[in-house]
């Protein structure tokens, strides 16, 4: 492992062991709210028998509504902590969830043509090659397989909402491929007042002609795109709250695609 994936995997210790949003699994669900984490817009239709991998995707979250919903599932994740919240899930829904632990920038574990779906949920920005792991993706991908990956807003990277100057959020930050930032967790990550501080994460910003053009250079057609925010933008908020930050910058993209 490099320096990038021995800081992301003590991070990822250190957020399971305070609780952190992402590291709870989903042990409640049902076929319509694990269709809601699924997301895609229902455009993976009938999951049962699809053979998924949650990549990046450990905590016990994505895995869980691909399991509820029928779906052969495998998740890949560079901490071990989230893999058990992964084995936690499929005991306790008694289902058969395969864990791999590793670096996505390397998916040699997983044979060519794999996967009818791969879920990859936000983590992209934690390497600094996108196109290193699409290519990645494209392989272990079948023809006319589905890879739906969430990543950041490249324009938005390194505002937060303590960017408002009365008027708006100011961005501060030149735009650059592959720039380093950091910024410190939301306070909806974690309990700050309970747990000692975690060190922030560092995550490289991907231009959004990178994203695109490493996508289609990997064989993977582009169906979709979305910039809504999931956490309820509000313009009527508390300026420099999440709801109020959300509703002038998106933070995230989405990305649905297909391999040709």
């Amino acid at each position: 492992m490099d320096e990038i994936a021995i800081y992301n995997q003590a991070r990822w210790k250190a957020l399971t062991e305070a609780n952190a949003l992402f590291t709870r699994p989903k042990l409640n669900l049902d076929a319509e709210s694990a269709r809601k984490i699924v997301g895609a817009d229902g455009r993976f239709g009938d999951l049962k028998g699809k053979d998924v991998l949650c990549l990046a995707g450990g905590g016990g979250q994505q895995s869980a509504a691909f399991a509820v919903l029928g779906a052969n599932v495998s998740v890949f994740d560079i901490s071990a902590e989230q893999l058990e919240r992964d084995k936690e899930v499929a005991k306790h829904y008694q289902k058969d969830i395969k864990t791999f632990q590793g670096d996505m920038r390397n998916l040699d574990c997983f044979a060519s043509s794999n996967f009818d779906i791969v879920h990859h949920a936000y983590s992209l920005n934690f390497v600094p090659d996108a196109t290193e792991v699409f290519r990645q993706v494209a392989r272990i991908l079948r023809t006319g397989g589905l890879y739906r990956v969430n990543c950041a807003n490249p324009f938005m990277m390194g505002m937060t909402q303590n960017s408002w100057n009365g008027e708006g959020y100011v961005v501060t930050k030149a735009y650059f491929s592959d720039e380093e930032i950091t910024y410190n967790d939301q306070d909806w990550v974690y309990d700050k007042n309970k747990h000692e501080p975690i060190p922030n994460p560092i995550e490289f910003r991907h231009s959004l002609s990178d994203l695109v053009n490493g996508l289609i250079d990997s064989g993977l057609m582009i169906l979709s795109i979305s910039d809504k925010s999931d956490m309820y933008p509000n313009l009527r908020a508390e300026p420099k709250s999440w709801e109020h930050f959300t509703a002038f910058a998106p933070p995230w993209l989405n990305f649905l695609t297909k391999k040709v």
